[in-house]
């Protein structure tokens, strides 16, 4: 049997008073642990928690400024604001987002566009970001949004402003349209001036001016429940709304513009050459600018892409076309001014020009040539062999080197982005593009605006313009003041000359012009049946650029009016008052028969309709007598020479043909 043993009281009640010491140490170290805990992120980390809890409760949401409004110069809209509903995700919010994209597509309907738009921003956007899905909603999609809105978490009606444009088509070129922000334009946008902004200028004025018309973003601070739904705004920070833009040109002088063309493809400019103010810049075909604004859709993109007329391209800004005849007035400058020709140095014309030692012929537009003609008689009848042989003697060095003044070549300087450069015939032009070297002959058509020439209608008109300011240049302006704020003054932007004068010698300008004059007013005038009615002078030049045949080697030499009137580029220049200009206008058709009957009377309905919006009179021109017609008018003395110096060219063989 085993002994019991003798429990020792003593012993054990001195082991549980240690074990309980440690026991109530461990507690106490324990409790110390948690308090300085609860110091450390109540006392030392109080800011950041307290941050970090407002945050929950309180979000920041960026408010975008509204969009700088645009106008004509008479203050008519161009470009509007106006209010409109979208439909926005946010990503965090949403569990399973292919789920609710097929759930929300039977509420309120998602096209393909609408999804690839939005997919393309998920990637750019940060999760707690709202994303937009639609823009644009019907109040019919409104309402069955809201009736649904409990099965969409994170999925919200936002309020915004969308750009609209009144006049659509006729000022689609020049204002241009907004887009969607995509991915591509994630690396060349300032984040944090565009957040909370979906659109941004992609063409025209819109583009060119982005900076101006955005302005600056602004916040506010709201209060939002644990579903992330808005309870309450608690303090705002107002954006800064872009600038307003003044255009200088005139809307009803631009849809004038664009209606004389009849649908038919083409371009036309017209400047103040006192200033440099484009009053008008139109091609055609257009399109609508509305459709580009909220995602066009992709059939409505496969039409206008498709169209064989390409109404997409701005014909001129960035269309080049040989100018033809249009140049010879600056080319007589030209030889003017290097004193290779006074005004009254003749040639005389049989019909075919010959280079000197080759038997080739430059033909003349008259069968049998015109006989013995000045530099104003040769601008009057368009005469070529009278510019084959100033070109030729020059040498196309000093002609492209003095015509290069006038902006040939290279861009304008136009306050619009995408401006083509053109082509100004030359020896460096030639030897980048080619191997073979300058031939004479290459001088002689480049003489008559042909060959190697390729100007855009904004080019020519600036040329025109220039001119006819008496050579002073301005760089072409589309905009011409801003307004920060509907109650501000208008500030008007600066454009001075961009040089001095490009023309010597006065008398150098009154022989040009007056050549220019005879177009309209002189007995054989290619523009003679422009006159009647307009009560102030003008002076112009008509130009028929052919085509050269890529499969001949050659310029088309049908005769056949019906084929010419698809085949050739019919130009027509002018200003007005010509002893006061006020106006200056360069019209292209691409398929015309001759620039004077097909271009021509689409620039005297431009200068009828810039004359009513003048009243009328015009201040320092001189009026014309009544009655108005072409045959009563002849303001200049017809130059008939006499004994004046002739210059010679080479004899012709017979039977030489135009």
């Amino acid at each position: 049997m085993k002994r019991r043993s003798i429990k020792d009281t003593r012993h054990e009640g001195a082991l549980f008073r240690r074990r309980a010491l440690v026991g109530f140490a461990l507690i106490v170290v324990s409790l110390g642990l948690l308090m300085a805990r609860f110091a450390y992120l109540q006392v030392v980390r109080h800011d950041e928690f307290v941050t970090r809890a407002q945050n929950n409760r309180v979000k920041p949401r960026a408010i975008p400024p509204a969009r700088g409004l645009i106008y004509d110069r008479n203050g008519v809209l161009l470009a509007d604001n106006v209010p409109a509903f979208r439909l926005e995700v946010v990503p965090e919010q949403v569990k399973d987002m292919p789920a609710l994209l097929a759930q929300l597509g039977r509420v309120v309907p998602l096209d393909h566009d609408d999804l690839d738009a939005f997919a393309k921003q998920l990637k750019q956007n940060r999760r707690f970001e709202s994303v937009p899905l639609k823009m644009h909603l019907t109040e019919d999609e409104i309402d069955r949004f809201a009736v649904n809105r409990w099965r969409f978490p994170g999925v919200d009606v936002v309020p915004y402003l969308t750009r609209r444009y009144p006049l659509g088509e006729a000022f689609a070129h020049v204002v241009g349209y907004v887009g969607r922000i995509d991915a591509d334009d994630v690396d060349r946008l300032d984040p944090v001036r565009y957040k909370g902004t979906s659109h941004v200028g992609r063409s025209g004025v819109e583009r060119s001016y982005e900076d101006m018309l955005h302005g600056q973003p602004g916040y506010e601070l709201v209060e939002v429940n644990a579903d992330g739904r808005t309870q309450r705004v608690l303090e705002t920070h107002a954006p800064t709304p872009g600038s307003n833009l003044y255009l200088s040109i005139d809307s009803r002088l631009q849809r004038a513009a664009e209606a004389a063309f009849e649908g038919r493809p083409g371009a036309a400019v017209a400047i103040d050459p006192r200033n440099g103010q484009v009053l008008a810049m139109v091609s055609v075909p257009t399109f609508d600018p509305n459709l580009f604004v909220n995602g066009i859709s992709q059939v409505d993109y496969d039409a206008l892409t498709h169209n064989p007329d390409k109404p997409l391209y701005n014909r001129a800004l960035r269309g080049v076309y040989p100018p033809g005849s249009t140049v010879k007035p600056l080319v007589g400058l030209a030889g003017l001014e290097t004193g290779f020709r006074k005004p009254q140095d003749t040639v005389f014309s049989t019909g075919v020009f010959y280079i000197p030692g080759q038997s080739r012929g430059y033909r003349d537009d008259v069968r049998g040539g015109s006989g013995r003609v000045n530099l104003m008689q040769a601008i009057e009848q368009s005469v070529n062999t009278y510019f084959y042989k100033l070109a030729l003697d020059m040498g196309i060095d000093r002609l492209s080197s003095y015509l290069a003044k006038f902006s040939f070549g290279r861009p304008t300087g136009v306050d619009l982005i995408g401006e083509a450069s053109g082509v100004l015939p030359s020896r460096a032009w030639k030897a980048a593009h080619s191997r073979e070297p300058w031939y004479p002959g290459e001088t002689v058509i480049a003489g008559i605006g042909q060959g190697y020439w390729a100007v855009t209608p904004l080019q020519l008109a600036h040329a025109i313009a220039t001119f006819a300011g008496h050579g002073i240049p301005y760089e072409p302006r589309v905009v011409m003041a801003t307004q920060q704020g509907m109650d501000a003054p208008r500030k008007p932007l600066p454009n001075p000359p961009s040089g001095p004068s490009l023309i010597a010698n006065p008398a150098d300008w009154d022989a040009v012009n007056q050549g220019m004059q005879m177009v309209i007013y002189g007995a054989k005038g290619t523009g003679r049946t422009l006159a009647a009615g307009f009560p102030y002078l003008m002076a112009g030049k008509s130009g028929t650029a052919e085509r050269f045949s890529r499969t001949t080697n050659a310029y088309d030499t049908n005769r056949n009016t019906a084929y010419l009137a698809s085949r050739h580029r019919a130009w027509f220049v002018a200003y007005a008052p010509a002893d006061n200009p006020q106006i200056a206008v360069a019209v292209l058709l691409e398929s015309g028969a001759w620039g004077a009957s097909a271009s021509g009377p689409i620039v005297r309905k431009i200068l009828d309709v810039w004359l009513a919006e003048q009243g009328g009179v015009l201040a320092g021109a001189t009026r014309l007598p009544a009655p108005t017609t072409a045959a009563a008018r002849t303001p200049l003395p017809a130059t008939t020479p006499t004994d004046d110096e002739e210059i010679p060219v080479a004899p012709l063989p017979e039977g030489g043909t135009p």
